[in-house]
Formats: C-alpha cells, sequence, structure tokens
C-alpha cells in the first residue's frame, strides 16, 4: 500500500464546496476530452483503457443492470453478511428472502463473520436485475487503524471476485461512505485509484451514487485522477 492512503484528513474537509460541486459542469468535461456524457447530466464516462471505462451516474444500485448475465453489483455489507441498513438493506429487500439464505451458506471464517472487512464474497442476484451480487466489508473511519488500506482492500478484492466469475460490468457505491464515516473526497481517490488497477479487465465499472454531494465528489476526482 503506498503512502498516499496512510493520512486523514480532517473529517469536514470531504464536505467542503458541496453545492459548488453539485452544480459540476458536463459540457466543461466534454471540453477537455477526457469524458463523454449520456447528455442528461446524470452519467459521465471516462476512459480507463481502449476497451474499458469507468461511468459515474446518480441513481438507485438496486435497479441497475446492464445485460442480466455478466454483471454484478457491489453490497457493502456487514462482517455477518445478514442485511442491515442504507445500501445494504436495500439490496437485501430488492433481492428477495433466497439472498439472506444465500448469504447464510456462506461459511463463517470465525462466529459471527463470513467476510472479514476488506475481503468480498459473492452470491446470485435472484430477483435484482443485476445478475450477481458481490458483498465486501468496508472500514469504520474512526475505528480501523489504516482505514485507507483496508478500503483499497474492499475494491480490489471486489473486481478480484468479479474477474475469477467471469463478470464484464460492476456496479460499486461510495463504500463505508454512510454511517461508517468515511471522508467522501479521501474515499473516492482510494476507490478510483484502485480501480485504475483493473483498467484492462472489464467493460466497465461503474459508481451509482444515490447524493447529490457524493455524486459530485466522485465526478471531479474521477477527472482529477484519469487525466489523459
Amino acid at each position: 500500500m503506498t503512502s498516499r492512503f496512510l493520512l486523514k484528513p480532517l473529517r469536514f474537509s470531504s464536505r467542503l464546496n458541496a453545492v459548488n460541486l453539485r452544480s459540476y459542469r458536463v459540457s466543461e468535461m466534454n471540453s477537455s476530452g477526457r469524458v463523454s456524457s449520456n447528455g442528461g447530466g446524470g452519467e459521465v464516462r471516462f476512459p480507463l483503457s481502449a476497451s474499458n471505462a469507468l461511468i459515474i451516474q446518480k441513481g438507485d444500485i438496486t435497479k441497475w443492470s446492464i445485460d442480466g448475465s455478466t454483471d454484478a453489483i457491489v453490497n457493502p455489507a456487514n462482517e455477518r453478511m445478514l442485511g442491515g441498513g442504507g445500501a445494504d438493506g436495500a439490496i437485501h429487500r430488492a433481492a428477495g428472502p433466497d439472498l439472506l439464505r444465500a448469504c447464510r451458506n456462506v461459511p463463517e471464517v470465525r462466529p459471527g463473520v463470513r467476510c472479514p472487512a476488506g475481503e468480498a464474497r459473492i452470491t446470485p442476484g435472484f430477483l435484482l436485475p443485476a445478475s450477481h451480487v458481490i458483498h465486501t466489508v468496508g472500514p469504520i473511519y474512526d475505528v480501523d487503524s489504516n482505514p485507507a488500506a483496508s478500503l483499497a482492500s474492499a475494491y480490489r478484492n471486489s473486481l478480484r471476485v468479479a474477474k475469477e466469475n467471469n463478470i464484464q460490468y460492476v456496479a460499486f457505491p461510495a463504500i463505508s461512505c454512510g454511517i461508517y464515516g468515511y471522508p467522501y473526497e479521501e474515499a473516492a481517490t482510494v476507490a478510483i485509484s484502485t480501480i485504475k488497477e483493473f483498467q484492462n479487465d472489464f467493460k466497465e465499472v461503474h459508481f451509482v451514487l444515490f447524493e447529490s454531494d457524493i455524486y459530485g465528489i466522485w465526478l471531479n476526482k474521477s477527472d482529477e485522477l484519469l487525466k489523459d
């Protein structure tokens, strides 16, 4: 893990200029030649390689799908993998009770832990439009001794599991940016930098983001880190 991920900035720094970020101008990004948009302002494409793109979009990840056979959404789960609040609970509700049963069948690595922080597991998507769910556990920012390393591991292991299962399209939420308290700007840096490691392994990697301020920060950070 490189040293740039080891510093923990002040929590409030990730939320500075949130209002300005919500008015992120797609037309200016288009003029840079680095990205293209679907025209609606809700989806922006950043080329990662000749055959792969990172796509930032606003929306509900439980409704996301590309082809229903080689796609997967990532669930920000807890270590028990039995559902919870936020996106975790929403994904379980949308997938139906079979998802909970599949999660219960994942072997525990120690009592009460099926997926330790930073690791990933995969199940079918059941009633979700996407064919699979990749469950990963992000760090609790104020508890983890090296949250950036743990967050990078969550993204990296999710993508490794996707690759092992022939997934071509992956959609992430902003892992650990809810009740786990991860500052948005640092989280975006870790997430996008880690995804760059897999720039030739998937057709598309998406971030499907519900909150406008997170969406704006992810757009700005992608433009910064994915410059030609």
